[in-house]
C-alpha cells in the first residue's frame, strides 16, 4: 500500500498541475499541499531516518527561498514557485534535486520556445480553427507547472523514495 502510493502520487499531482496551468494558467494549492504532507506520511513510513527527512526539508526550503525571490522579482507565478518547492521536497538535498531543477531547467526553456512559436501563429490558429486552448494562445503567462511536471516525471526514478519503494518491493 505504502509502495502504491509513493508510486502513484507523485506522479498524479504533477499531471494535475500540468493539465490545470495548461488549461486555467493556474496550478491550486491543494495539489502542492498534497504534495507536502503525502510527502511527510510516506517519507517515515517507507524508512526514511529523520535526517534524511530533515535534509529533504531542508532541500524544499533552498528552492522555497530562490523561488520566493524570483516571485518577489516576479520572474516566476506564485503557483510555479510553490509547486516547483513542495516537489523539491520529493528529492531532498541530494544529486537528485539537481536532476530535477536541471531537467525543469531545460523542459521548462523548450516550453517556453515552444508556447512563443504557438503564440507567433495565434491568429492563423484561430482562423482554422485548431484545437488548442485560449489561455494558451492569448495569454502573456507561460504555464511553467508543464515543465515542472515533465522533469518530475524525469528525476523521480533518481528520488530517494522511489529508490525506497523499489527496494522495498525486493
Amino acid at each position: 500500500m505504502i509502495v502504491a502510493a509513493i508510486l502513484l502520487v507523485f506522479p498524479l499531482c504533477l499531471a494535475f498541475a500540468a493539465i490545470s496551468d495548461l488549461l486555467t494558467m493556474t496550478i491550486p494549492n491543494r495539489i502542492s499541499l498534497i504534495l507536502v504532507v503525502s510527502f511527510v506520511v510516506l517519507a517515515p513510513l517507507s524508512g526514511l531516518a529523520l535526517p534524511a527527512i530533515g535534509m529533504h526539508a531542508l532541500g524544499a526550503a533552498i528552492v522555497f527561498g530562490i523561488c520566493f525571490a524570483l516571485f518577489a522579482l516576479n520572474v516566476m507565478g506564485g503557483g510555479d514557485a510553490k509547486l516547483l518547492s513542495a516537489a523539491a521536497i520529493w528529492f531532498g538535498y541530494d544529486p537528485a534535486l539537481v536532476v530535477f531543477l536541471a531537467n525543469v531547467g531545460i523542459i521548462g526553456g523548450a516550453v517556453t520556445l515552444a508556447i512563443l512559436m504557438i503564440r507567433s501563429q495565434a491568429d492563423m490558429i484561430l482562423a482554422i480553427g485548431l484545437p488548442i486552448p485560449n489561455s494558451l494562445l492569448l495569454a502573456k503567462k507561460i504555464p511553467y507547472g508543464i515543465a515542472i511536471a515533465i522533469g518530475g516525471f524525469l528525476a523521480f526514478p533518481s528520488s530517494p523514495l522511489f529508490i525506497a519503494a523499489l527496494e522495498s518491493l525486493k
